[in-house]
């Protein structure tokens, strides 16, 4: 194969799914000019699984994207078929949007601004392998399958599901990316573990997409969207008029007779499938044999989009023969004539072991070499989102020999994911939950600009029309906070207790403290107004700082003492295995990972306060 050049780029991302979208974007605004290879253009942004944006935890990611200057929720926003809010019966801190999206314009939309971005050149082909220099320390480029030689400064992979992708359904089984028509990337594993990286095999999997024409929806209850809400980017005006429903159904018990019956021509119990699946998005035979007690499993019907008829059948993701699941999906109300246009499958890929990054996502063996998305050991569109920006975003930085952008646990739900990532690892496709965040309470949907948007303008992503935009918000929140604090006499405050139920104060009350005693803010503003002009974002924003007070004030606390941790640095350098104070796991495992910090430290599996306080000793000497 003759090789040539192909281009002189200052960085190359390969991979065009939602973290190398990101990751592009991020390099090209802030002025560098970057390749972008894709295997296919028409899989750009391509939402190969569930048809939708945000969820439970994820919804917060989006929004910390679109704070940090990322592109994920404004094209969300342009793409929505339906918005809700999921959580709503349940405190603001798990509160997550959900937007169900149209998949074709989601690409196309995507597509458009990929190409219409300054400093970005996107060329179909596959990478095979990333060049260094002679001592293999940097590196210096891509060479794609054509043998065209891209040369860089810096490469991300976000390579997805696509690193020697299979797709199996029963005893059938393709090589290839998702949805069978993409090929797989088969030549760069071999090259990634030349260069040292750990790789492994997870598994994840999608359900089957019905026609909808053959679905009786009036026996399935409907779930139809929100007009009462907020979109996923701040710079989104408004939100669409009309929003289409999905429904909801539920599988029976001869469902899963189908299953049990079938389980022997399962490629997940039969063997045929070695990768490592998603804990917390069980395929329905894996559901069927967990949890036997249960007499049935809830399923949602969703559109993929305006111009089509394939509804996709969130629930039952499945790897059964075909024969298998025309009859099981059968079964389930509503769909008893159903066709399938799709059929269900699973797919396994490899991934790296992501305790050999750094926190900026940087490859610790070779600079210039980063990773983002499911190549990393995740799952789901956001978290290879945010992985994306911020390998982009750091890769920027770096050649503009600036400091590294690191979010820590305290800052976003993205600093949560990689902190995790690169501390703790993964042993099977990782999914962001509310429950990982230990400050989940701060960091809420409603103020991911306020904790992020500075930092982003910092690296010089955020423009001035989504700063500005951040400013507004910010000064209508501090004014509508003052009066939060302002003191309203007892006599005037009498109406409103007694209606609630509490008797007369005896001294002035501040409008926090009303909100705290469980009278709505709306209803306090009617009476004593003060919030003219100020959004009802903004007004639930203030409510909610000021019900959990308390609570707020307790994790900012928390906060500063970890602080000290993260503030003390250990050297690059530092030879674990030279301190004899250091138990022999502790020693390895810190070896291994290299940690930053004191505070990232003490968060390593493995390694025990006492340790911490070995290394403290040490530090001082």
């Amino acid at each position: 194969m003759n090789r040539f050049v192909e281009g002189q780029f200052d960085a190359v991302v390969i991979g065009a799914g939602h973290a190398g979208c990101e990751s592009a974007l991020a390099l090209a605004r802030t002025g560098f000019n970057t390749a972008m290879l894709t295997l296919n253009l028409d899989s750009i942004a391509f939402m190969a699984c569930n048809p939708s944006i945000g969820g439970t935890a994820k919804g917060q990611i989006v929004r910390e994207i679109d704070a940090l200057g990322g592109e994920m929720g404004i094209n969300a926003d342009k793409a929505l078929l339906q918005i809700r809010m999921l959580n709503r019966g349940k405190g603001s801190a798990v509160q997550s949007l959900r937007g169900q999206e149209d998949k074709n314009v989601y690409h196309r939309v995507m597509k458009t601004i990929l190409e219409n971005t300054a400093n970005l050149k996107i060329v179909q082909g596959e990478a095979v392998e990333i060049l260094t220099d002679e001592q293999g320390k940097k590196v210096t480029g891509v060479l794609t399958s054509f043998g065209g030689i891209l040369e860089c400064k810096a490469v991300i992979v976000a390579t997805g599901v696509y690193l020697n992708g299979s797709i199996i359904a029963g005893e059938w089984r393709q090589n290839s990316g998702p949805n069978g028509f993409q090929s797989a990337a088969n030549g760069l594993t071999e090259n990634l573990i030349k260069l040292g990286f750990n790789v492994r095999r997870f598994k994840t999997g999608t359900p089957a997409r019905v026609d909808a024409r053959t679905i009786d929806f009036d026996k399935l209850e409907i779930q139809d969207g929100e007009r009462d809400i907020y979109p996923f980017s701040l710079l989104t005006e408004r939100l669409p008029e009309k929003q289409r429903p999905c429904y909801l159904t539920y599988t029976n018990e001869k469902t899963h007779e189908i299953i049990r019956a079938n389980l022997h021509r399962s490629p997940l119990y039969g063997g045929l499938i070695k990768g490592t699946g998603p804990r917390y998005c069980p395929s329905i035979e894996d559901k069927v044999v967990r949890f036997a007690d249960k007499e049935r499993h809830q399923l949602f019907l969703e559109p993929e989009g305006a111009d089509t008829n394939e509804i996709y059948v969130q629930g039952m993701s499945t790897s059964l023969p075909h024969d298998v699941q025309k009859a099981m999906y059968r079964t389930v109300k509503g769909l008893e004539h159903c066709e399938i246009m799709r059929y269900a499958y699973a797919i396994e890929y490899d991934c790296i072991d992501s305790l050999d990054l750094y926190p900026t996502l940087e490859y610790k063996r070779i600079e210039g070499l980063y990773t983002a998305g499911q190549i990393n050991g995740t799952s789901g569109y956001e978290e290879a989102a945010a992985q994306g920006l911020i390998a982009g975003i750091n890769a920027s930085l770096k050649m503009r020999g600036m400091e590294p952008l690191i979010l820590g646990r305290d800052d976003g739900y993205i600093g949560v994911l990689i902190d995790d990532l690169v501390t703790k690892g993964t042993n099977e496709p990782y999914r962001m939950m509310t429950s990982r965040a230990e400050y989940r309470i701060l960091l809420r949907q409603d103020n991911p600009d306020f904790r992020l948007t500075e930092k982003g303008r910092a690296t010089g992503l955020v423009d001035d029309a989504r700063y500005n935009r951040y400013l507004e918000r910010k000064n209508a929140y501090e004014k509508a906070q003052s009066l939060m604090d302002q003191i309203i006499k007892p006599k005037d405050a009498e109406g409103l207790l007694k209606k609630y139920g509490y008797q007369s104060a005896n001294s002035g009350l501040t409008r926090g403290d009303l909100v705290r005693r469980g009278i709505p803010l709306l209803e306090i503003s009617e009476v004593f107004g003060g919030f003219e002009g100020v959004s009802k974002e903004v007004l639930d924003m203030v409510e909610t700082d000021a019900k959990y007070q308390g609570y707020l004030q307790k994790g900012l606390d928390q906060i500063e003492k970890a602080k000290k941790l993260e503030e003390k640095v250990l050297p690059e350098d530092i030879d674990y295995m030279a301190i004899t104070g250091l138990r022999i796991e502790a020693r390895q495992k810190l070896d291994k990972i290299r940690p930053h910090s004191l505070g990232q430290a003490g968060r390593i599996s493995g390694v025990s306060p006492a340790d911490i306080a070995v290394l403290m000793v040490y530090l001082k000497k």
